[in-house]
């Protein structure tokens, strides 16, 4: 089992840093989520010998790493998913995607989801905003750094943004080219008010150079 990286803990929250390819929340498949990370912490830590309440507020991709908030008492939940409701917790990440963008620019499509658990551009979807600003190009690699802060929360929904524009992430296996490489995004800001104090956290953590996160100076 990974060890967690624990950003900050009180009463009411945690925020720990997701690491690649695990899981926001358990599935069919079984494997090791960063809820059972987070809880086995809290089980260590308080030496509780039954059942921890930990509640998940947000998701992130399973190959994609970042910061997460998780909610210790069911009140900090419900005031934490309201505030995510209401687009008010800032959401940023860093990706390296393909080709040379304009410096800043905003996306708007509607996004629908299939069967298979795959995202596509579509009429009949759910509304897509995020907006990004060009960090940084690599001619060599062809390959641009992008800073996104996500508007709203859809299903693969930077993934998709990037790839129906040309621009896919790079180690992005569904949507990208397959090449065997973890993907190159990462949420690595995550600014929001707390749900009990009122004071406003913010927590900013960098990708671990490796991959394609060599290719730029972060």
């Amino acid at each position: 089992m990974n060890k967690l990286n624990v950003l900050y803990e009180d009463n009411h929250i945690i925020v720990v840093v997701k690491p690649y390819n695990v899981l926001s929340q358990g599935d069919s498949t079984k494997d090791i989520s960063i809820m059972d990370m987070v809880k086995d912490y809290l089980k260590k830590k308080y030496n509780k010998p039954g059942n921890v309440y930990l509640g998940l507020v947000h998701r992130l991709d399973r190959p994609v790493g970042g910061v997460m908030v998780f909610a210790k008492t069911s009140k900090a939940a419900s005031r934490l998913c309201a505030s995510f409701n209401r687009h008010e917790i800032k959401k940023q990440y860093l990706a390296i995607v393909h080709g040379k963008m304009n410096s800043k620019g905003k996306f708007v499509d509607n996004i629908g989801k299939d069967s298979d658990g795959n995202a596509f551009i579509s009429e009949n979807g759910k509304e897509a905003i995020l907006e990004y600003e060009v960090l940084n190009y690599d001619k060599e690699n062809d390959c641009s750094l992008v800073s996104i802060d996500l508007k709203t929360g859809r299903h693969h929904q930077i993934r998709i943004q990037f790839a129906s524009r040309g621009h896919y992430l790079l180690g992005d296996q569904r949507y990208g080219v397959q090449d065997n490489m973890q993907i190159a995004l990462f949420a690595y800001k995550l600014e929001f008010v707390h749900p009990v104090t009122k004071k406003c956290l913010s927590f900013c953590v960098y990708p671990e150079k490796k991959d394609y996160w060599t290719i730029f100076t972060l």
